[in-house]
């Protein structure tokens, strides 16, 4: 598969989709340009950026680049590279409560026509139980119908008695295959449903000829740390990365630390709006991002959860750990 197809599936649900020497973009937001692959790691130039930003009147960017770029917020990937991922690898508790949820559920791959009807409920509990309900069922079922008949999408479920308990969205490209989007119904949590299909969709997907890696996504620019910690307990690992959000030049010299503040308190007083937390993430990585290392603020996930070594994508190598920082192993 390639990005392409990925491209066209971003285009089916109306985004505009811009093609550069170092990587593919896409306009997640009003204005706002990620780089995709997300598993990529890019070192652009500035005047790649600035054509980018200044041609298409984008107010800013974002896009992960290796950890001795110059630029950019300390972030992480969330992956797993472990060949032989099995429920002997987790840590105790996990392995307990992974086989009993194995018991209760049953995984398969589902057709993305029951995902889009059957999975907004689901869709919609996880955002609630997230505080960041900001898509619409609309969006829902246009994101879902668009991988319908695209090679490499894959929609996948834990079933309990027959009924949808927790989805997921996966994209293969080449060696490396992501979860794009999981949820689950807040009534069948007891289950484990999360756990089972966690599980077994990482234990698939790692286990197949050519792929190295599963991605399960980026250091959220409004997520709470909670999103990432059911990672952990699966077995995923953290690779260090730098995280850099770029504003156009005529933008920047106005986004500081009153601006900063202002928007936080905006976020404070509406939190509901996904606009405004979006916009206060992308001005805090921005923010951190234009300092050393060593004086930026460490994220809270990358000072409770075990560490992961390698790296995939465009980028392959050791991943550094920083000084000051220690490894925290697993439980």
């Amino acid at each position: 598969m390639c990005p392409e197809i990925f491209g066209e599936w971003l285009r089916r649900q109306g985004h505009r989709v811009i093609r550069t020497a170092s990587s593919y973009w896409y306009d997640a937001g009003p204005r706002v340009y990620q780089a995709f692959p997300f598993d990529w790691l890019i070192t652009p130039s500035e005047d790649e950026l600035n054509g980018l930003l200044v041609g298409n009147a984008a107010v800013c960017l974002r896009y992960s680049a290796p950890l001795e770029y110059d630029l950019g917020r300390l972030s992480y990937h969330t992956v797993c590279s472990d060949p032989d991922y099995d429920v002997v690898a987790l840590p105790k508790q996990s392995r307990t409560n992974v086989r009993s949820a194995l018991k209760r559920c049953t995984v398969t791959r589902v057709p993305f026509e029951r995902l889009a009807d059957d999975g907004w409920a689901l869709q919609q509990d996880t955002l609630n139980r997230q505080g960041r309900n900001y898509v619409t069922r609309r969006q829902w079922e246009e994101r879902c119908k668009a991988a319908t008949d695209l090679p490499g999408f894959e929609a996948w479920a834990a079933l309990v008695e027959g009924t949808l308990a927790a989805t997921a969205t996966v994209f293969q490209l080449g060696n490396c295959c992501s979860i794009l989007y999981q949820q689950s119904r807040t009534d069948l949590l007891r289950t484990g449903a999360n756990l089972a299909l966690g599980f077994a969709l990482t234990k698939e997907l790692i286990g197949r000829a050519g792929v190295n890696c599963v991605f399960y996504g980026l250091h959220s620019l409004d997520g709470p740390p909670t999103v990432d910690w059911f990672k952990y307990r699966l077995g995923y690992r953290l690779r260090r990365v730098r995280q850099r959000v770029a504003f156009h030049p005529l933008v920047a010299p106005w986004v500081n630390r009153l601006f900063h503040a202002l928007l936080r308190e905006a976020t404070r007083l509406r939190p509901q709006s996904g606009t405004l937390a979006k916009a206060e993430g992308l001005v805090s990585f921005f923010l951190e991002g234009m300092l050393p290392l060593e004086r930026q603020t460490v994220p809270e996930a990358l000072r409770l959860a075990p560490q992961a070594s390698g790296q995939s994508g465009q980028a392959a190598g050791e991943s550094a750990l920083l000084p000051g920082i220690p490894r925290i192993s697993s439980a």
